[in-house]
């Protein structure tokens, strides 16, 4: 595997932007199509590791379309056959929740194709990449929060939450009007 990517279990450490993550995106993309096949609409690179120039915890987040939320344990033995844990849903009903490596390289998220969650993905990162003043801001409290919590996730994640749906408050009006 690429050393461009892999965190253990539970750290915030944040690294530059590397275009090399793009490249492994496609590479995990191909692979990840091949094993799922018809049970798979869409598969998209989501996460800070998708915005080009944005510090990232480097782990790559990847967002799967299904057709359905009942379409998701299908999909758990041939991911868990290329080295994909099954976490369930973990705090997101509409989620299936995958995990790859040790250290921590890839995140699967799956969505039903209809999921506001599946949307949302979608247009945080969209957004990010279309305002460098936000993307700018958001890079700025992921430094802050990486330093108050190197050894804590789950409050690094919880403490950006609201940025996050300021976001995407802002696109949706922005979307609308």
């Amino acid at each position: 595997m690429d050393d461009s990517i892999g965190l253990p279990h539970g750290q915030v450490r944040l690294q530059p932007y590397t275009p090399a993550w793009e490249r492994l995106f496609e590479q995990e993309r191909a692979a990840l199509q091949a094993a799922l096949g018809a049970l798979v609409l869409d598969i998209r690179h989501v996460g800070s590791t998708a915005i080009p120039g944005m510090i990232a915890r480097p782990i790559l987040d990847i967002a799967i379309a299904v057709r359905k939320s009942e379409d998701g344990p299908a999909c758990v033995p041939p991911l868990e056959a290329m080295g994909y844990v099954y976490r369930g849903v973990v705090g997101v009903a509409s989620r299936h929740y995958f995990v790859k490596g040790e250290p921590r390289t890839h995140h699967v998220h799956m969505y039903a194709v209809s999921s506001p969650d599946w949307e949302n993905q979608l247009l945080f990162r969209d957004t990010i990449r279309a305002h460098p003043d936000w993307a700018s801001a958001y890079a700025d409290l992921k430094q802050n929060l990486a330093q108050r919590h190197p050894q804590d996730r789950e409050t690094y994640l919880l403490a950006k939450g609201s940025f996050i749906q300021q976001v995407l408050q802002l696109a949706q009006v922005n979307e609308s009007g």
